[in-house]
């Protein structure tokens, strides 16, 4: 499969994604119909590094196709924000052993979900972890065979340190069977992504099976995105998945303009120089705002693939777009929420789940404005670096 294939991938997933997207909430986890597509097309392992059945796609690739996931349904960009990127990881940073026991045992068809941040405790125990701990949000996991889950390591009772204020963080991969499901996913918005509570009791994780949550050093994959690490792909992953919703109801509300009359108003709502006028100012923000994120993404990425180190400023520019993108996606939803009139309010209708799934998405910490601030502490040399960026 050629590397430009994978947004035609997304794209040609719109007709089964469309009959699915009542079923998904109703299930509150992805729909099996759309699970199955996402593998038979090849979606669901596209961005893995060659070796696990990927094509290793440039950041303009991946958000091209993340900005089409979320278009189709804000649930689907969600599962593609989740479980595309866990596998990436895991198939990118695993040891060799725990790689092969993962994806080469299993025909690299292997669907992950999970969370990252490390909210467990890992005992140090001969050959790997005592893992324990409670995670929340763990998207994608309704239908993932392995769950990742952030661990700090503890050694005679003590944390580790990898330098002075840094503590050793890394990601265990579990099998399904060996994780407890809390549930809890009963939300107002990206119902349909089964992201579930879950809980680890006193469970052994043998070393192959656990990565560095910021490692950027590959053990496989040739492309710079193995070399960034983990915050660059998931901002990238948050930009877009908002880029996306927004554009959606951006393109319906354009759409419903010339058939919608309010009442007591014998003008369609697309002949109202307002709602032009809005129209205009919000598709201009949504392009810019694109452009900003593949212009941050693409500088790291092009520097990086020319041998050069990803430096702090890089990270705080990745981040700050992403965190400027989830922003202007925002405003854009509520002005076309808004302009839509009753018709945004129909239950099922792809303007009233998107505007509930567009609040629900950018609620997201890795997206908070803490990220602006950090980022912005970086640029002005208040601090060298910020570690979780």
């Amino acid at each position: 499969m050629a590397r430009d294939q994978v947004v035609g991938l997304a794209r040609d997933m719109r007709d089964v994604v469309r009959a699915h997207a009542a079923e998904s909430e109703a299930l509150r986890t992805l729909a099996p119909g759309i699970v199955d597509a996402m593998w038979s097309t090849g979606l669901m392992s596209s961005f893995n590094p060659a070796p696990a059945g990927g094509t290793e796609p440039s950041f303009a690739e991946m958000i091209d196709t993340w900005i089409e996931m979320a278009w189709q349904d804000g649930s689907f960009g969600w599962i593609g924000i989740a479980n595309m990127p866990s596998s990436f990881a895991a198939a990118t940073y695993l040891p060799d052993d725990g790689f092969d026991e993962v994806f080469t045992a299993h025909d690299n068809h292997v669907t992950m979900g999970g969370q990252f941040f490390p909210n467990g405790q890992g005992v140090a125990v001969e050959g790997g972890y005592r893992l324990t701990g409670s995670w929340s949000f763990g998207s994608g996991t309704g239908h993932a065979e392995y769950v990742a889950a952030g661990f700090l390591p503890m050694v005679d009772g003590e944390m580790q340190w990898v330098s002075e204020g840094v503590p050793d963080m890394q990601v265990a991969i579990v099998p399904r069977a060996e994780v407890e499901f809390l549930d809890g996913w009963h939300v107002q918005g990206l119902r349909g992504t089964g992201s579930y509570d879950y809980a680890i009791h006193d469970v052994f994780v043998p070393h192959r099976r656990t990565f560095a949550l910021f490692t950027r050093e590959p053990r496989r994959g040739s492309s710079p995105a193995t070399r960034m690490g983990m915050m660059p792909v998931t901002a990238a992953g948050h930009a877009a998945w908002a880029l996306g919703v927004a554009k959606s109801m951006l393109d319906d509300v354009a759409e419903l303009a010339a058939t919608k009359f309010r009442m007591s108003d014998m003008a369609s709502l697309a002949s109202r120089p307002t709602f032009q006028k809005g129209l205009a100012h919000h598709v201009a923000g949504w392009r810019a705002a694109r452009l900003l994120v593949l212009d941050a993404f693409g500088s790291a990425e092009a520097a990086v693939a020319a041998g050069d180190d990803l430096t702090p400023t890089m990270r705080a520019d990745m981040r700050v777009a992403a965190v400027f993108a989830t922003d202007t996606a925002r405003t854009c939803a509520e002005w076309a929420h808004l302009a839509a009139g009753t018709t945004s309010i129909r239950e099922g209708s792809r303007l009233e789940r998107a505007f509930r799934d567009i609040y629900t998405g950018t609620q997201h910490a890795f997206i908070s404005e803490k990220v602006a601030i950090d980022a912005a502490q970086v640029w002005l040399g208040i601090v060298d670096d910020q570690f979780g960026l």
